[in-house]
């Protein structure tokens, strides 16, 4: 074993080629998500909790679940596509949770800021989330991929694992479903 130079040149750039590999600054193919930077893809997720689950409460659980879930032990990717892994996740959790009966819709009590808001610019959050729920899965993935979380519809083909013409039609579909619940 070496105490010379050489020895802590190589630690220092091994240290600056991990810290360069963090957080999306890798070259794609097989690497770890790293758990330290999910918190960049908070927000995206909880817009399409709140989509699958038609509220922001139980969007919040969901989305927590989830990242529970992804800790527990390392996660692979392919392709360093981390917001399409953790979206899968989500989905998956929700459809756990749906089958088991936790978040099948129904009555349930109101919370204290369930109220009507001050106001009235067309349809309230509340109503157009309620519509995305309302979809069929596969218009309601496409919908929430898209114009939820802001993917490209070349992402939201790689994370739903399809085709990028079979996204456009979903997508047409699921806005389709979603004007008329609003309407209706």
């Amino acid at each position: 074993m070496s105490w010379g130079n050489d020895t802590v040149i190589e630690r220092a750039g091994r240290r600056r080629q991990a810290a360069s590999h963090r957080c999306g600054h890798r070259a794609p193919g097989l690497r770890v998500l790293d758990p330290e930077c999910l918190y960049r893809h908070i927000d995206q997720l909880y817009r399409a909790a709140w989509a699958l689950s038609g509220s922001p409460h139980d969007a919040e659980d969901l989305v927590q679940e989830t990242l529970l879930n992804v800790l527990k032990r390392p996660r692979t990717l392919r392709d360093g596509n981390e917001i399409g892994y953790l979206l899968r996740a989500l989905r998956n959790t929700y459809a756990s949770r749906y089958r088991s009966g936790f978040y099948r819709r129904g009555d349930r009590a109101l919370a204290e800021d369930d109220g009507v808001s001050g106001h009235d610019a067309g349809f309230e959050t509340r109503e157009l989330m309620e519509a995305i729920a309302s979809a069929p899965p596969l218009y309601r993935d496409a919908v929430v991929a898209v114009d939820l979380v802001g993917l490209s519809y070349r992402e939201a083909a790689d994370a739903l694992r399809t085709r990028e013409s079979t996204i456009t039609t979903r997508l047409h579909r699921g806005r389709q479903h979603v004007a008329r619940a609003l309407n209706g």
